[in-house]
C-alpha cells in the first residue's frame, strides 16, 4: 500500500532523475527492507542534487518521494533540515566555512570576511558568474583540531589562512 496520498499526483521518476541516479538509488533500496524505501531518503537527495548541479527542484524532490513511495512533504521536510542539501540554484562549488566555536576561536570570521570581500558575497550567495557558492553557516564540519576550516566541494581544507583559501579557491574551475 503506498503512503502517497491518492489525490497527489507525482512525476514518474524514470522520466525526471537520470538513468545514473535511477541506478544509484535502486543500489540504495538494497541496503533497507522492500517496506522501509523512505530510509534511502538522504542518499537518494544527495544523488538528485548531484544529478542537477548542486540543488534540488520541487520536481526532482517529487521524483525522490516517487521513487521512494513517500509523501512529498515528508522529502520537502528532509531537504529543507539538512544543510547538505539546497533548494535554490546554487553556485558550481559549494564552499562551506565552520563558524563553530573551535574554528572561531581560530580565525574562521576573519576567513569569512576574506572570502566575502575578495568575491563580493556574503553568506548565502554564489559569485555573480555561477562559480562559488558561499554557504549561509555550518555549525560543525568534525575537524576542531584542523581549525579554522572549510569544506569545498566535499573536500576538507583545514589551517587556513587567507593566502590558502586564495590557493584553493583561485583553483576551482
Amino acid at each position: 500500500m503506498s503512503s502517497v496520498p491518492a489525490d497527489v499526483q507525482l512525476p514518474d521518476p524514470e522520466k525526471v532523475l537520470s538513468e545514473h541516479s535511477i541506478h544509484e538509488i535502486d543500489e540504495w533500496l538494497t541496503r533497507y527492507p522492500e517496506d522501509r524505501k523512505q530510509s534511502a531518503v538522504l542518499a537518494a537527495l544527495s544523488i538528485a542534487q548531484h544529478q542537477n548541479q548542486g540543488w534540488l527542484s520541487t520536481e526532482l524532490m517529487d521524483a525522490v518521494a516517487a521513487k521512494l513511495d513517500m509523501p512529498p512533504i515528508a522529502v520537502y521536510e528532509v531537504a529543507s533540515f539538512y544543510s547538505m542539501f539546497e533548494t535554490k540554484p546554487v553556485g558550481r562549488h559549494c564552499v562551506a566555512i565552520c563558524t563553530n566555536i573551535s574554528c572561531m576561536l581560530m580565525g574562521s570570521d576573519s576567513i569569512v570576511n576574506h572570502v566575502q570581500e575578495k568575491y563580493g558575497i556574503k553568506l548565502g550567495e554564489s559569485t555573480e558568474d555561477g562559480r562559488i557558492y558561499l554557504k549561509v553557516e555550518e555549525e560543525c564540519l568534525a575537524a576542531c583540531a584542523g581549525g579554522p576550516m572549510m569544506q569545498v566541494d566535499h573536500v576538507y581544507h583545514t589551517q587556513l589562512t587567507p593566502q590558502k583559501v586564495d590557493e584553493i579557491l583561485d583553483g576551482l574551475d
